[in-house]
């Protein structure tokens, strides 16, 4: 599975206990949602303050502009000269950063639990008196754009994924990349960061998240002292978009200099947030359907292409279906040295195909749900990660509480779901096709593939 955040089985009936226990909500007058969740296995606390913007909420001409901004919100505000938030952070021992993502971005504190007034002071004065220096922003553009050049363009497997989700997607903004399109990073004013600033930096858009050794009511105090004043914003309303139909295959080509070619293959599937009510099992479906092929070193991909046949030096599927729009489940190959795409893609297909003729096996199924329960009780014993996984939740629109669902869904899934799903959207009729074609390198320096998120 290539999830966001990989799951799992085995130790379940005491996972919801675990997870649900200790968990405080309130509601500032001001709109901010503010969620604290108690763990007092050690003296830390995490603080993550979520807004409601990314790269999804951005329009041709401005792509990238929340993840420019969120470069910009180290640079000083009315009370802090430019990167004094991160050097006061580190003279109280904690660390930070940002990321910026599709559906969200989010900031965040890893701090002594005595320190957590540290944090919300300083973000609560960011969140409302920003200041976006015209000679800070030209600095941090070329920074930026280092950055794309970096990530990106220096990087074959990125140029490949970033013009395969272009051509996915039509009118979803999910076409765009996160980090923007080049000349947009290259165009960007003063102007335009503080009316996106404006627009969606407010208490009444954010989530703030504190996970660790703390009480929920003191955080609560807290939290009114210092955002508790801070006005609320009329927010831009989000118009609804929709992806359109898909009415037959997509193929493109993507040449760049790289040592290997590789593909993208890749259908459009509901996540959870936009699954309908009587098929709301589908995500979870699609979920185990990644597992089945690329959960582990057991999985088909990697016993039957990569050690079985020996056509694939890698291979690899992958959903995420905690997204804010509908999303793809897509597969990812290289071919070993003497094998041809064409041959990989077919024997991918041929797995496909399988799934879609033959019923998964008890085994088969019981193994991949007890990897997906064993990687979420792992994943509880982070303090960042449990925050992490409120504050998207919430952020793009569902309950955080769904996290304590995940394990049951996931247990619940049948193998005639799993080749019901395959069946209905593994077609190609909505299939999207992408091939990285080699260039010589000449020398060329190739850098690693990198994430979805943007952090600074």
């Amino acid at each position: 599975m290539i999830n966001k955040f990989k799951k799992i089985v085995g130790l379940t009936l005491l996972l919801p206990v675990m997870v649900m226990a200790n968990v405080s909500e309130y509601q500032l007058d001001n709109g901010l949602k503010l969620i604290v969740k108690e763990d007092h296995r050690a003296p830390v606390v995490v603080s993550q303050v979520w807004y409601k913007v990314g790269s999804s909420y951005e329009q041709n001409g401005t792509t990238g502009i929340s993840h420019q901004l969120e470069h910009m919100m180290f640079k000083g505000t009315k009370h802090l000269k430019p990167n004094e938030f991160s050097q006061i952070i580190a003279a109280n021992g904690g660390s930070e950063n940002a990321f910026t993502g599709r559906d969200y971005t989010a900031y965040f504190q890893t701090l002594e639990k005595d320190r957590l007034e540290v944090s919300f002071r300083l973000e609560a004065d960011r969140m409302r008196n920003l200041i976006i220096d015209d000679e800070e922003l030209k600095k941090e553009r070329q920074v930026v754009a280092e950055e794309r050049r970096m990530r990106t363009d220096d990087n074959p497997q990125a140029v490949m994924r970033e013009a395969f989700y272009a051509s996915a997607f039509v009118n979803s903004p999910y076409h765009h990349p996160v980090i923007g399109w080049m000349a947009d990073i290259q165009q960007y004013e003063a102007d335009d960061l503080r009316q996106w600033y404006q627009k969606w930096y407010a208490p009444n858009n954010a989530t703030v998240v504190v996970v660790g050794d703390v009480d929920p009511d003191k955080v609560y105090q807290l939290a009114q002292q210092y955002f508790g004043p801070l006005k609320p914003e009329q927010t831009a309303e989000v118009k609804p978009q929709v992806e359109i139909k898909q009415k037959g295959k997509r193929s493109i080509e993507v040449k760049a200099p790289a040592e290997l070619p590789s593909f993208m293959m890749g259908w459009k599937v509901p996540s959870v947030k936009t699954a309908s009510a009587e098929n709301e099992w589908e995500p979870y479906a699609l979920d185990m359907l990644s597992g089945i092929l690329d959960g582990s070193s057991s999985a088909r991909f990697s016993r039957d292409l990569v050690r079985g046949q020996e056509i694939a030096a890698s291979v690899g599927a992958g959903y995420d279906l905690y997204s804010r729009l509908a999303d793809v489940f897509v597969v990812v190959g290289t071919p070993v040295k003497g094998k041809t795409v064409a041959q990989l893609q077919q024997a991918v297909r041929d797995e496909l195909e399988k799934m879609k003729t033959e019923l998964v096996t008890a085994e088969e199924l019981d193994r991949i749900k007890t990897q997906v329960v064993a990687n979420a009780v792992y994943e509880r014993d982070s303090v960042f990660y449990q925050a992490m996984q409120i504050g998207m939740l919430e952020t793009i629109g569902l309950n955080w509480r769904l996290s304590d669902e995940y394990v049951e869904k996931i247990q619940a899934v049948t193998a005639e779901q799993v080749q019901t799903v395959a069946k209905k959207y593994l077609l190609d009729d909505g299939l999207t096709m992408a091939e990285l074609i080699p260039l010589p390198l000449n020398g060329k320096r190739v850098m690693p593939a990198a994430g979805g998120n943007y952090v600074r």
